[in-house]
């Protein structure tokens, strides 16, 4: 995996304070009507499983990329109440659309989950488009699509994409078949990935103690949840 330092992490923790405060509240009235209220202290807070696609253009180079985030029951459940404008039972994309909305407006605050690097250097996205949400299952899943600030040409070079919350308030876990998946990329890209590893016992604990009302973890733990990050390096030969 690629070396990621405590600066890095400080950086892109930076903001998240509005955007916490809104989600805590509902995970933790969520959690106590649908797991109990000791288990809301702990985190994190919120449960992902991901899928995650890089998306190359007509040209060969990488555009975007493409999510798919499907949100644990008892947040899902809590986050719906009151979207079912025509008490049908049936949760549509459109009565489902301003929550698709909230979700990516505030997701940008904190970078997407979402670090695209080349050569050392953060790569910039642009606003999220092609949002929706589907209520399925019980599950909310979000569908997004992340466009490059300019797009990338890899021929003879490599760039590594990374989804996770270094905060570790959302915990990602990337779907168990394909989790990262080239699409339209020229037959000389090789993808290689590295999933999320576990917290040593002792970090765990430590993080489970933190309350909710504590928006972002002590410095230094930020380090420490590089494990969580799930890896995806693209290598493109000339």
């Amino acid at each position: 995996m690629t070396d990621r330092t405590v600066l890095g992490m400080s950086r892109r923790a930076k903001g998240r304070l509005d955007w916490r405060t809104r989600l805590s509240a509902m995970v933790m009235a969520a959690a106590a009507v649908m797991i109990g209220a000791d288990t809301a202290e702990a985190h994190p807070h919120v449960f992902v499983e991901a899928k995650s696609e890089l998306v190359f253009d007509g040209t060969g180079d990488l555009s975007a990329v493409r999510h798919a985030w499907r949100f644990d029951a008892p947040f899902s459940s809590f986050a719906v109440q009151g979207l079912d404008a025509d008490q049908n039972g049936i949760l549509t994309q459109e009565e489902l659309s301003e929550l698709a909305q909230v979700n990516v407006e505030s997701l940008k605050e904190y970078d997407n989950f979402t670090f695209l690097s080349h050569d050392g250097e953060d790569l910039s996205f642009a606003d999220a488009e092609d949002y929706w949400l589907d209520y399925s299952g019980g599950r909310l899943t979000l569908y997004f699509v992340l466009p490059l600030a300019e797009p990338l040409a890899l021929a003879g070079d490599s760039v590594t994409l990374e989804v996770y919350d270094p905060e570790y308030f959302v915990a990602f876990e990337m779907t168990k078949q394909q989790p990262f998946t080239l699409i339209d990329a020229p037959a000389e890209c090789v993808l290689n990935t590295q999933l999320a590893g576990e917290l040593d016992p002792m970090t765990a604990t430590q993080l489970a103690a933190i309350p909710s009302s504590q928006r972002e973890i002590p410095d230094q733990y930020r380090a420490m949840t590089d494990v969580l990050a799930n890896e995806a390096l693209v290598t493109c030969a000339k």
